[in-house]
């Protein structure tokens, strides 16, 4: 039985109001990510996990006695997107009759059209990382396929499904010229939050420090110029 199941749950979060926007959700981890992005707060899930996997009988368990006061399940990661099981496991949630949002790098951009089409998500969370001449460095690789990236940006931009994109700032990664560069590329994008960096000791370049809030309502402005909807996150302003 457990062969069918969602191989790659390492995380359950049972109650969250931050994550899936004006929604009472829960939130799962899955293992295994293609980026190395050296500022991610769940680096223990970028190489796949050997021990602490949840079986998803017990995520699915929970959804079911809970049904009568949450509406949603975000599903991040790791990337949750590089998981050929995923598909199934949201028929299984929306089964269940639940909201779906997903937190994504954007680089399998055919899971996510499928998805969609599917019926199976209902909300995306993309992140852009940085500009595009950044955007390897950001991520920690020393190749990228652009393209992809692009190709989600652009299903999402055609609003297919609700979204919104998502970009976490550090004084080390970002100043205002890529903040310009991101605003020309996002053009016209529904929404883009700035997320304030918060130094953990999960995080592996323990030299990277937080924004301060004069760099993130200058990077707010800039952004503006561009986009209708910029918002800070992480950070009282």
């Amino acid at each position: 039985m457990r062969k069918e199941q969602f191989k790659q749950i390492f995380g359950l979060q049972k109650t969250t109001l931050l994550d899936y926007p004006g929604k009472l959700a829960s939130i799962i981890f899955t293992g295994g990510c293609n980026m190395n992005c050296p500022f991610c707060h769940n680096s223990e899930l970028i190489t796949l996990p050997k021990e602490g996997r949840i079986f998803e009988e017990e995520v699915l368990s929970h959804l079911q006695k809970r049904r009568s006061t949450l509406e949603g399940l975000v599903i991040t990661g790791g990337e949750c997107t590089l998981q050929k099981d995923l598909k199934d496991f949201c028929k299984k949630v929306k089964d269940l009759g639940y909201l779906i949002k997903i937190d994504t790098n954007g680089t399998a951009p055919q899971m996510i059209k499928d998805l969609v089409a599917d019926g199976l998500i209902d909300y995306v969370a993309m992140d852009i990382k940085n500009s595009k001449e950044k955007y390897k460095a950001t991520c920690g690789l020393e190749k990228l396929d652009l393209n992809k990236i692009q190709e989600t940006i652009d299903f999402l931009m055609a609003e297919n499904v609700d979204y919104e994109f998502r970009t976490t700032v550090i004084p080390k990664f970002h100043n205002k010229k890529d903040m310009e560069e991101i605003g020309v590329w996002l053009r016209g994008a529904k929404a883009l939050y700035l997320q304030a960096f918060k130094t953990s000791d999960a995080v592996r370049d323990k030299s990277l420090t937080e924004p301060n809030k004069e760099d993130l309502l200058s990077y707010q402005s800039i952004l503006s110029e561009y986009l209708d909807t910029v918002l800070i996150r992480g950070m009282d302003v």
